[in-house]
């Protein structure tokens, strides 16, 4: 509904015309209809912490293609934060491996619809070798340029066209089920809020985690920041 009032406004202030979306009436109707919604929210997906991690990292079977692609997908999403949109639209020209790790350029993303471009920066990782994860399944995959993480045709020798957003949730869910989770709690963005959450908890700043994020506010990193220190220097420790 907010959608569409929105468009209504817009196209009849572009138009010079009366804008009939102030009126009491809708203002009134719209207040009433976010009261009656705000108690039946769609639940957060839950985020996908170190230990679960390597729980379901370690359930890829990295001697198939299929395998070494979901591990690589997994690995790189929790790595960058990465919304699943940006996972399935990476393009092999879009990291730069350097000493201290790769630079992948976000062509575009949620917060950047002018596509103007994003860079971010990922470490080599030790205890999540993510840059040398990537190139095993691009020298398995035979993949030289164009997308990154694509679909594994049957009989899993070869590899077909690039995987569409709703594949990585799915890919996520099929190994949360194999580790004894339930699926339903979570989703792709699981690997994305894990990865924040961590970083809040292992004492990164807001600033370096909003370098990683891309959020255009620190609203909803503050978020991730209080869920993740929620008992410490808690305000009653010393007397409860």
């Amino acid at each position: 509904l907010q959608k569409r009032v929105a468009a209504i406004k817009f196209m009849n202030e572009i138009r010079g015309y009366h804008v009939p979306v102030k009126h009491k009436l809708i203002t009134a109707l719209m207040r009433g209809a976010r009261r009656m919604s705000a108690s039946r929210k769609k639940a957060h997906k839950q985020p996908i912490r170190l230990e679960m991690l390597k729980q379901i990292l370690r359930l890829c079977d990295r001697q198939t293609l299929k395998g070494l692609r979901d591990y690589a997908i997994l690995l790189f999403g929790f790595s960058g934060a990465f919304r699943r949109s940006e996972i399935c639209a990476l393009m092999v020209d879009d990291l730069e491996e350097t000493p201290d790790g790769l630079k992948v350029f976000i062509r575009t993303s949620k917060t950047d619809q002018e596509g103007a471009g994003q860079m971010i920066a990922l470490p080599h990782g030790q205890a999540f070798p993510v840059t040398d994860i990537l190139k095993d399944w691009l020298r398995a995959a035979h993949i030289h340029e164009g997308p990154v993480f694509r679909s594994v045709r049957k009989g899993g020798r070869s590899v077909g066209s690039s995987l569409k957003p709703l594949a990585v949730s799915h890919i996520l869910k099929e190994y949360i089920a194999q580790a004894g989770y339930d699926p339903d709690l979570y989703g792709a963005h699981s690997l994305r809020s894990g990865f924040l959450t961590e970083a809040s908890e292992h004492g990164a700043s807001l600033f370096k985690m909003l370098e990683v994020s891309r959020h255009k506010s620190t609203d909803m990193l503050l978020h991730y920041v209080r869920s993740a220190n929620l008992f410490k220097d808690h305000a009653g420790e010393k007397f409860l």
